[in-house]
């Protein structure tokens, strides 16, 4: 199975009231990186089958913006697993209930998601040091007893590789 873990993008300021925080929406900046993601993701030739979020707003409108971007038509799956408290075994058993598709993003919040990529790919199981940054993502495969992970890209990264497909696909125009 190849899993793309993809970070929630920037929204701002934590707000210190635990529901009103669960509907903090991205800011513009959020917004503009969902773009350049999903774009990029696309040019990757990243395809998913289903794409799974925490329910929080700031996930649930980074999956469906970047989803859109990659030409995702499925459905948006909410999951509690994906929440910012959720524990690795909340993860494994979201794995679980998904086992039958090839390809999945999940989107979700740090701590926990770059702790779930790292105990995902570490072969004790242990965590290993992955870092992803807002609107960051990484894309793994999972096998039955090993994981390994293929990239990990900052937002950075990604709006740099989608302007040079774009770039690259623009027709050259001759010089005299």
């Amino acid at each position: 199975m190849i899993i793309y873990f993809l970070r929630h993008a920037n929204a701002g300021q934590h707000v210190s009231n635990p529901k009103k925080d669960e509907k903090r929406a991205l800011d513009e900046t959020g917004v503009e990186q969902c773009g350049y993601v999903g774009r990029a993701l696309a040019a990757l030739d990243a395809q998913v089958e289903v794409i799974i979020s925490s329910p929080l707003k700031r996930a649930a409108q980074t999956a469906s913006l970047v989803g859109n971007e990659m030409g995702y038509e499925g459905k948006l799956q909410l999951d509690n697993a994906l929440r910012p408290e959720a524990g690795f075994g909340d993860f494994r058993k979201l794995l679980d209930k998904y086992s039958k598709y090839e390809s999945i993003m999940v989107v979700g919040h740090n701590p926990n998601l770059s702790e779930f990529l790292g105990r995902s790919i570490s072969e004790t199981g242990c965590e290993a040091g992955v870092e992803l940054k807002k609107g960051g993502v990484a894309r793994i495969e999972l096998g039955r007893n090993s994981a390994v992970l293929n990239w990990c890209l900052t937002p950075k990264m990604l709006r740099t590789l989608y302007s040079a497909a774009a770039e690259s696909s623009r027709p050259k125009t001759s010089r005299k």
